[in-house]
């Protein structure tokens, strides 16, 4: 049986993100149920584990095991049944060019909750490496990152899909701006909470919002510290982000992993304050919101309407998806050219073999070099007939006569 590319996925296109948080499985978590995957299915060669905060994904390689089975296990271990109402939450496929297809519309932004987000590609990067430094990479899961960077490096010079921002953290800073007016912003106190990926995305587009009264807090206040001396901003005590203890912040922007209700009180104040929630599972606990001077944004709502550069990422969406069809049929190519190559390894073997033998009983040409003419000649003779791969063992060995006296002659 042929090993396939296989994929189990959960994303915002099926699940919200309260949905979403309970297959969520963070930074510490990866490596062991990686482990438990492998372990559990011993077929499986190669795999991909893309976790972000619009989806969880499973790509894995191998002969047996099946989409359905590594959902089940997914499932059971979060704790979670496999019922009617969780199947649903999940997209899986066990096709290999159905799986190399969806990772190729996930890469370049197509499948993203912000249309053409840029941030997809630098992800599957990093899992990607994640993959190889357990030595996870498998020949098809190699050989489809190989077309994934491909199409990502033909989309941005050929398209206008890339162009313009789509950062969560992006919107997130202009969520500030549009709440306050850009003058008043300017004097708001902003918190940000983790050192992640969104934190140091929420850096960078600051230098397009200027926001100068800006303190940050983490976990490892050694990473906090290290992000504010480059912003030149200041640093937190997380022990006060535990105790809750925010006074005078009028914007909390909070991306902590794994930290479930981080914030469970806010001092509310007469005057608008914003609470903008990045993190899986949410840090935030939504019964804020219910005070109407406290405006709270999660992962789905600070998403909306946010491509401002939106009519020419549709405009570009047919020549991003012809070039994923060009560079998904280039990987068909390879696979189907792959089984061939297998194929007429596995005959040359045989055909080498027995070529062997018989020079061995019926020739005084007993040489490696004369044994891989032969059975060269013979594996051009074979597959020059549509009908090569059904020759019986009879033809095979009445051909290498014939070919080997042909040699003989040729030799004296």
């Amino acid at each position: 049986m042929p090993k396939l590319l296989r994929y189990v996925s959960i994303s915002h296109k099926t699940a919200s993100v309260a949905k979403r948080e309970q297959f969520y499985i963070s930074e510490e978590e990866k490596l062991p149920v990686v482990k438990h995957l492998c372990k559990q299915f011993p077929d499986i060669s190669g795999m991909l584990l893309l976790v972000t905060c619009n989806r969880t994904e499973v790509y894995f390689e191998c002969e047996i095991t099946n989409a359905c089975m590594v959902q089940d296990e997914l499932m059971a271990l979060k704790g979670k049944k496999c019922i009617a109402q969780n199947d649903s939450l999940f997209f899986k496929n066990d096709s290999t060019k159905a799986s190399v297809k969806h990772l190729l519309k996930v890469s370049s932004g197509l499948e993203s909750k912000v249309l053409g987000d840029a941030e997809i590609i630098h992800q599957i990067k990093n899992a990607y490496l994640f993959s190889m430094a357990y030595h996870l990479q498998g020949s098809l899961l190699e050989r489809a990152m190989q077309t994934i960077f491909r199409s990502h490096k033909r989309i941005s010079n050929e398209t206008k899909f890339r162009d313009g921002t789509t950062s969560v953290a992006y919107k997130s800073l202009k969520v500030i701006n549009d709440t306050y007016g850009k003058s008043s912003a300017m004097t708001k106190k902003i918190l940000f909470i983790g050192a992640g990926d969104i934190v140091v995305q929420l850096f960078k587009y600051n230098s397009k919002f200027g926001f100068n009264n800006i303190y940050i807090s983490n976990r490892t206040e050694e990473r906090a510290r290290n992000l504010a001396d480059m912003h030149q901003c200041n640093v937190y005590p997380w022990h006060k982000v535990l105790e809750n203890n925010f006074e005078g912040f009028d914007v909390i922007i909070s991306a902590a992993s794994n930290c479930p209700k981080l914030i469970k009180n806010f001092p509310v104040t007469s005057n608008k304050q914003v609470l903008i929630d990045l993190a899986l599972p949410s840090n935030i606990d939504k019964s804020l919101s219910q005070n109407e001077h406290v405006l709270c944004y999660d992962l789905d709502t600070i998403s909306v309407d946010l491509e401002e550069n939106r009519e020419k990422r549709l405009a570009a969406i047919d020549k991003v998806k012809e070039i994923n069809e060009k560079e998904l049929a280039t990987y068909i190519q390879w696979l189907e050219n792959a089984s061939l190559r297998a194929t007429l390894a596995k005959h040359k073997k045989v055909i080498s073999a027995k070529v062997k033998a018989y020079l061995e009983t019926e020739s005084q040409l007993v040489d490696p070099q004369t044994s891989k003419v032969l059975t060269n000649q013979i594996m051009k003779k074979m597959f020059s007939h549509s009908e090569s791969f059904k020759f019986s063992a009879q033809k095979i060995d009445s051909l290498i006569a014939e070919q080997a006296s042909l040699l003989i002659k040729a030799s004296i």
